[in-house]
């Protein structure tokens, strides 16, 4: 009876991590899964060897008995371990026969464990399924409205709904919506990044928008009205006269609403006086008029 280097298996190190042995069968273990490959039956017995050389190697007590006896193990004399204590592995995963009652674990396998099983081996072992990292990008009038972004992975496309007042940078879980998990176990999480554009009128401070509108020198001087868009609503607003260019107006309640739902933030409006260019002389003459008036 040959040795069966369960690390090979596996393609890890004899120093791999808990975390380490894990993801490797995770990966094995998709690939080779029976559902996938339902013509191959090299790829049946594969996921049989993938299984138990998890089953060994996933377990703490397992693996080292496997690590202490190495490839000598056939010269120890070794017991076989008892029945109690593995009906459940030490990730936590109950065990379930995968191919039937007729299936068992390698004569190796039993030469050192024992035929644990009741139902005769083969462990199904049940895997929660491998999280999904990612970024989205959207525009502030997204973040304003809240929104809808569809992601693709292995094949699978989901739809996640972003709440307004949604923020650069924050992070999402988005529960069992990650990898499939392996014989028949929960799905993983998903955890998305949001990145807003920078936008080119207005600049976000928490819940609160910044923006500059142009106010003409008439209207800085005598007083009059402007009308402005903030994101997707028009707000007009009263310009006293004598206004300087550079005064910010407050308007409540007009910017971000808040991630929570309670409410919004205000929004905050510069204005800039734009100087007339290209005047006429008779404009040049009658500004020079109200000019000497002014003295």
């Amino acid at each position: 009876m040959d040795y069966k280097d369960y690390y090979k298996v596996l393609d890890v190190g004899k120093k791999a991590t808990a975390d380490e042995i894990k993801k490797a069968y995770r990966k094995l273990a998709l690939k080779y899964h029976p559902d996938k490959n339902p013509d191959n039956v090299g790829a049946e017995d594969k996921f049989k060897e993938i299984n138990e050389a998890y089953d060994v190697l996933g377990d703490a007590p397992k693996r080292q008995k496997y690590d202490a006896l190495g490839e000598n193990w056939n010269n120890q004399g070794n017991p076989s371990y008892s029945n109690q204590g593995y009906r459940q592995g030490s990730d936590g995963f109950g065990s379930a026969n995968y191919a039937g009652a007729g299936d068992r674990f390698s004569d190796f396998f039993e030469s050192i464990f024992g035929n644990y099983s009741d139902q005769g081996s083969g462990a199904k072992r049940q895997l929660r399924g491998e999280d999904y990292k990612t970024e989205v990008r959207i525009t502030l009038e997204d973040a304003y409205q809240g929104t809808s972004v569809n992601l693709s992975f292995m094949n699978a496309s989901i739809t996640i709904k972003l709440k307004p007042g949604i923020t650069d940078g924050q992070k999402l879980k988005i529960k069992e919506k990650g990898g499939p998990g392996i014989n028949g176990g929960p799905r993983g999480d998903l955890f998305l990044v949001v990145h807003v554009t920078i936008d080119p009128k207005f600049e976000r401070r928490g819940d609160d928008l910044y923006f500059e509108h142009p106010i003409s020198v008439l209207d800085a001087m005598t007083g009059g009205s402007i009308t402005a868009t903030v994101i997707n609503r028009p707000v007009t607003i009263a310009v006293p006269a004598g206004t300087d260019s550079g005064k910010t107006f407050r308007l409540k309640g007009m910017g971000m609403p808040k991630y929570n739902g309670d409410g919004f933030g205000d929004c905050y409006l510069k204005v800039n006086i734009v100087v007339p260019k290209n005047l006429t002389k008779n404009e040049m003459d009658l500004l020079r008029t109200l000019e000497c008036l002014k003295k």
